[in-house]
């Protein structure tokens, strides 16, 4: 019995999470319901221009795969993260809030520079625009890969938001590589329609000529990556990619493809506030769901009603007794 059931990787950054108004949206020119990618002296003009608003905000450890293996871990799966941060206030509160969620983390030196930082801009409409300074998340080496734990690990689960350089996309790749060679199954989210687009290339480079075991995406990212224009079209497009697949569909449930059947799973009604971290609810969910021998369909039912959580409260995270809760309901042990 391997000592982790999922091992995750990608850009380690706290979250700072804000309600701002639509038309502070579109007075400083930001992209609605994109990740962009911004330096220090940006960043900070917005956040300075929220402290005269009286804004809800939450901060916590985050990063897609992050927030994934959190969710995991809170559930009940042994979890691993590996990533950068710097040696710096931020930093160590990164840290001391993913122990703190029972997740083990691995880095060999702090940076020297800043710990990187996402603000999470929600409007009234739920929807949540991401403007992130990745800081020493850029600096990610292979040397943060504990390959003892990767090992010992049964899945390995890595964010598409890592493709947006050469030098990531690089640990990416070797990852993966050695989790094949090491009989660890493998999975990545496309995270975000953006990366997909300008990113694509990366993407297939760390999936590799024999691909993965399992990709999770949204209707935009799967379209957008297989270049066909409808989610049938698309399901078929990944099968190319990977044994599995994952395609969330928001309130509309999501379509998984189990290796055999393609299946979809109907959506749970929420009421949203907050979209911020739905994707990697799901995600967490899922892989914590097939850990723990469930199949495919039941997973997704499963995944479904943790991201109507998600999205019907403000942060991307849940309480703890929702965790309880919802294990409950499924009778999940």
């Amino acid at each position: 019995m391997k000592k982790y059931n999922i091992y995750g990787m990608g850009a380690a950054i706290v979250d700072t999470e804000v309600v701002v108004s639509d038309s502070f949206i579109k007075d400083n020119d930001i992209g609605k319901g994109l990740m962009t990618l911004v330096d220090t002296e940006r960043q900070k003009y917005l956040i300075d221009s929220l402290t005269t608003q009286r804004v809800p905000v939450k901060m916590s450890c985050g990063g897609s795969a992050c927030n994934s293996v959190v969710a995991a871990s809170m559930f009940g799966s042994s979890a691993f993260f590996s990533g950068k941060v710097a040696n710096d206030e931020v930093g160590d509160f990164f840290v001391k809030d993913l122990k703190k969620s029972g997740v083990d983390f691995h880095q060999v030196d702090p940076s020297s520079g800043v710990t990187g930082k996402c603000l999470v801009m929600v409007t009234p409409d739920a929807e949540r625009t991401m403007n992130t300074n990745l800081g020493a998340s850029l600096e990610l080496t292979y040397r943060e890969v504990d390959e003892e734990a990767l090992a010992n690990s049964e899945w390995l689960y890595i964010e598409g938001y890592v493709v947006t350089d050469d030098q990531r996309t690089a640990v990416a790749r070797d990852a993966m590589k050695f989790a094949k060679d090491n009989g660890v199954k493998t999975s990545l989210s496309l995270s975000d329609p953006f990366v997909v687009e300008v990113f694509s290339d990366n993407i297939k480079t760390i999936i590799g000529d024999d691909g993965l075991d399992l990709i999770f995406c949204n209707g935009d990212e799967a379209r957008s990556f297989t270049d066909t224009h409808t989610i049938e079209a698309a399901a078929e497009g990944l099968k190319k990619y990977a044994k599995t697949f994952v395609i969330t569909r928001g309130p509309g449930g999501s379509l998984v493809f189990d290796g055999v059947n393609l299946i979809h799973t109907e959506g749970v009604l929420a009421s949203a506030v907050d979209t911020n971290g739905a994707g990697d609810m799901f995600a967490g969910a899922f892989l914590h769901a097939i850990t723990q021998g469930k199949g495919f369909s039941w997973a997704a039912g499963f995944a479904n009603a943790a991201s109507s959580r998600v999205v019907s409260q403000f942060g991307p995270r849940i309480k703890s007794i929702e965790y309880i809760s919802l294990k409950q309901q499924f009778k999940l042990s």
